[in-house]
């Protein structure tokens, strides 16, 4: 059987799981009413990088169910080019957030024997990994499975072999794996990648001695990476490069869910870096893309189109 052609800017592979969120106040065992959404770390940067203008491609397992298909249908009505396996034995995993008080939520999680876990490296012929311009995967891919943490790696060989940028979010997830495991993993694939992206505690699993963006700098050298691009939250985000740092403020906006905001921030600098923008520019894009995606709800849903970036040309940046 052929292949299906797909030739796209950026290619992302993980899963994307069915999400319930609770709208009652109080323990999960006695709400009532609920909303029914997805989310997903790659799946969120596919929708937002779709919406900044560049073509996406993501790659999964989801199960052949009713979650699987608002996942699907919802994704292709974002324009997102979906290459999936449905599978019949494994569901698609579930996330349920309970309001468990006013002002803090718990995520329950379904997943261990979720569609995604069972990825594996032929999932994803050679030809669309060679087709993209960039390969975008998370951490949280490579916690699910052995099998999820081969794709990856095979992924990344075959991106590195024909010479396809390589973008890692390392997206740690406690309740995945140990910060051992993560971090022999993230050693594992970094010298596969060219743009690195992490908070400052995920960066140090990689080199303990990791304080500021600033002691990022010497991983540059040690594992060739390209970039290294530090997100601070409210303090804005770093890009650590052979030319130096460059900073950028974060934008002030009315915060409403911080879910997906770095996910928005990562396609915002990779639609702006294919694009040949300046590392300012590109760090300009990311943290409008996170600002705006904080001002709604959900995982995905506040991500901006690239007109809307423009809404933050009023807005004070945040002094650091």
């Amino acid at each position: 059987m052929s292949t299906p052609h797909l030739s796209v800017d950026i290619l992302t592979v993980g899963e994307s799981m069915g999400l319930v969120v609770m709208e009652d106040i109080g323990p999960l065992a006695t709400a009532d009413r609920a909303r029914v959404r997805f989310g997903g770390a790659e799946s969120n940067v596919a929708i937002a990088a779709t919406r900044l203008g560049a073509s996406v491609a993501w790659v999964s397992r989801l199960g052949n169910d009713g979650l699987g298909d608002k996942i699907e249908r919802t994704l292709r009505g974002e324009a997102v080019d979906v290459r999936v396996r449905r599978d019949t034995h494994r569901p698609t995993g579930l996330m349920i957030k309970e309001r468990r008080t006013s002002t803090s939520t718990r995520v329950h999680y379904y997943r261990s024997s979720s569609a995604a876990t069972a990825l594996e490296p032929d999932d994803i012929p050679d030809e669309w990994v060679q087709n993209a311009r960039l390969v975008h995967v998370t951490g949280i891919t490579s916690a699910l499975s052995p099998s999820a943490r081969m794709t990856v790696r095979s992924v990344l060989q075959r991106a590195r072999d024909a010479g396809v940028t390589v973008s890692l979010d390392l997206n740690f997830r406690s309740a995945l794996w140990s910060t051992a495991e993560a971090a022999a993993e993230y050693i594992e694939v970094l010298p596969f990648v060219d743009l690195l992206f992490g908070g400052l505690d995920e960066l140090r699993l990689v080199d303990a001695s990791i304080d500021t963006a600033a002691a990022a700098e010497p991983l540059l050298r040690r594992f060739s990476l390209n970039q290294v691009i530090v997100k601070e939250g409210a303090h804005g985000a770093t890009a650590v490069s052979e030319r130096g740092l460059t900073s950028h403020p974060a934008y002030t906006v009315q915060v409403n869910d911080t879910v997906g905001a770095g996910d928005a921030f990562v396609a915002g600098y990779l639609t702006a870096w294919l694009q040949d923008h300046s590392i300012d520019r590109c760090l300009d894009r990311a943290t409008r893309a996170g600002a705006l995606a904080c001002t709604v709800p959900g995982d995905w849903e506040g991500a901006p189109l690239l007109s809307e970036l423009a809404l933050l040309d009023s807005a004070e940046p945040v002094e650091r």
